[in-house]
């Protein structure tokens, strides 16, 4: 593995400190995961804040086991202002992703209860209670409230946007690096693994099956999704216009 480099580092240790932090502080948690922005728990931090925050150590551990082994080539190879731009980038667009998704979801049900008699306001205030009316139901297919009620109340935590550009990332500069995985027996080439990955976990598992009802995912798989379009579409026009030759620390 290579040497662990400055802007990772830095961000590794922001990471864990905000993942004790969150044991340590009431309340941190409400207060630094994304939450839907027509939630009254919604604040204008959240966006940056949760890329920081895990919901549990399996996931800390994932995440920065990736940020350390992927993130350090990267930004040996682009410098620590390029890299950190890079990331915060995927990160964005991570959440502007999930956002437009959960956006699209939760509108389609809003727009069938209220052109069914129901009051805007009143629904909004039921759900800022952290509630909803069982009567929603007549209207609504089970399917269709349930990701309404989803995408409303579910908060968003972790920096696995981030991550899935870098995966991204590294993949398109180093399709042929051999990747020692620890649930693979064998090395496997980026150029096979990555890709894979993403169709079968993110697309089949994630969204397909769970919006077919036949899985159940607590994973943010368009914001997975987010991630690794804005890092693919980033690292295929610095490298078209050969961007990666110029470090932005020099």
């Amino acid at each position: 593995m290579m040497r662990m480099t400055e802007m990772v580092k830095h961000l590794l240790i922001i990471n864990i400190i905000f993942f004790i932090g969150t044991y340590l502080v009431s309340n941190s948690f409400d207060l630094m995961a994304l939450y839907y922005f027509e939630n009254e728990q919604f604040r204008f931090w959240q966006p940056l804040t949760h890329m920081f925050m895990h919901g549990g150590i399996a996931h800390i551990l994932f995440n920065m086991f990736a940020l350390v082994s992927f993130g350090s080539a990267l930004e040996h190879l682009w410098g620590g202002k390029k890299f950190l731009f890079f990331y915060f980038s995927c990160g964005i667009g991570a959440f502007l992703l999930h956002t437009v998704v959960n956006y699209i979801f939760f509108h389609h049900g809003l727009s069938i209860l209220v052109d069914n008699g129901i009051d805007k306001s009143q629904i909004f205030g039921i759900l800022n209670e952290g509630k909803y009316n069982t009567d929603w139901s007549q209207y609504l297919s089970s399917g269709s409230l349930d990701r309404m009620l989803s995408a409303f109340f579910t908060p968003v935590v972790g920096a696995s946007g981030a991550i899935y550009g870098l995966l991204v990332a590294f993949t398109y500069l180093y399709p042929n690096a051999e990747l020692a995985l620890m649930f693979i027996p064998v090395p496997i080439k980026a150029k096979y693994f990555v890709p894979v990955w993403i169709f079968g976990f993110d697309i089949c598992y994630g969204i397909i099956g769970k919006y077919l009802g036949m899985t159940s995912s607590n994973f943010a798989h368009f914001a997975h999704l987010g991630g690794a379009l804005v890092g693919l579409i980033m690292v295929w026009y610095w490298k078209k216009n050969q961007f990666n030759k110029n470090r932005w620390d020099r």
